[in-house]
């Protein structure tokens, strides 16, 4: 199994790059938003990367953090999504993000994928919603931040590096539980309040900064 590659960006095509590791091309498949296909041709890149094997296909597929890395492995356990579904969910939603939405049950914010129906994303949210929680909790992968982008930065950088203290997605999953609650009180639907407070969660300090953030959203 080949854990990470260390190389030259050799080629960039629509849905892979080509990494040269001392005169060995290496074609990885990566989520659209890496900002890999940002770089020039020539830079030094490193990708933490998981091969999937078919019966006529062996394919490499590479994230610029562990914690991405992680949730494509675990989105490829549920029944019916395959690497190409788990790779449009990372290409549509950050690692934060898609976290998030499965930690909250918003599979809506996961249909925003290309190819991922209805039933496929509350397929996710059902298989997944606790191993994410405990997973991506705290310490560890600690995706707790406020969903941005991948940064193109090596393994142990920016906010998917498992620094962000104690304040994971465990802690973050009762207060926006409970400002959607308040949310549908006020008279929103869950389909509005959802996403609104998925955007904003992770800059609240508690439910009532949650809620006002969220309705500045809406």
């Amino acid at each position: 199994m080949i854990a990470y590659i260390a190389g030259t960006l050799l080629e960039k095509f629509e849905a892979s790059v080509v990494v040269d590791t001392g005169g060995v091309g290496y074609e990885v498949f990566l989520p659209s938003s890496s900002r890999v296909f940002l770089r020039a041709k020539g830079d030094e890149v490193v990708l933490q990367t998981t091969q999937i094997f078919k019966e006529d296909d062996v394919s490499l597929y590479g994230f610029e953090d562990r914690a991405s890395l992680k949730l494509f492995k675990m989105l490829i356990t549920v029944s019916g999504v395959g690497a190409k579904a788990a790779i449009a969910i990372l290409s549509a939603l950050s690692t934060d993000e898609a976290v998030r939405a499965i930690a909250f049950s918003d599979a809506a914010m996961l249909t925003r994928a290309n190819g991922v129906g209805k039933k496929s994303a509350e397929r996710i949210v059902l298989e997944l919603k606790d191993k994410v929680t405990e997973a991506f909790a705290g310490g560890g992968a600690g995706v707790a931040g406020s969903g941005g982008r991948q940064d193109g930065t090596p393994t142990g950088a920016g906010s998917a590096s498992g620094e962000n203290g104690g304040d994971g997605v465990a802690a973050d999953v009762d207060i926006a539980g409970e400002a959607i609650e308040v949310l549908l009180e006020l008279g929103y639907s869950r389909s509005e309040a959802g996403p609104a407070v998925l955007r904003v969660c992770g800059e609240a300090v508690g439910v009532e900064d949650c809620v006002k953030l969220a309705l500045k959203q809406m």
